[in-house]
């Protein structure tokens, strides 16, 4: 369970910083550094939080797959 939210985090941190970096200031000088740093700072939100929301996803899919 942790290392496949290990792997999302860095799937949606990636896609997700990488588009608003491209779409706030477009590929200038600083693109690189900004977009790193906004990755960082993405994948550590969205570690933790898919860990602690993981388990309560979960719970809910399965709740509709029965019904």
């Amino acid at each position: 369970m942790v290392l496949f939210g290990a792997f999302m985090s860095v799937a949606m941190s990636f896609t997700m910083s990488l588009t608003m970096t491209i779409i706030n200031i477009g590929f200038s000088q600083s693109f690189l550094l900004v977009w790193v740093k906004a990755f960082f700072i993405g994948f550590l939100v969205a570690f933790p939080t898919s860990l602690a929301v993981m388990p309560i996803i979960r719970k809910i899919v399965n709740r509709l797959i029965r019904d």
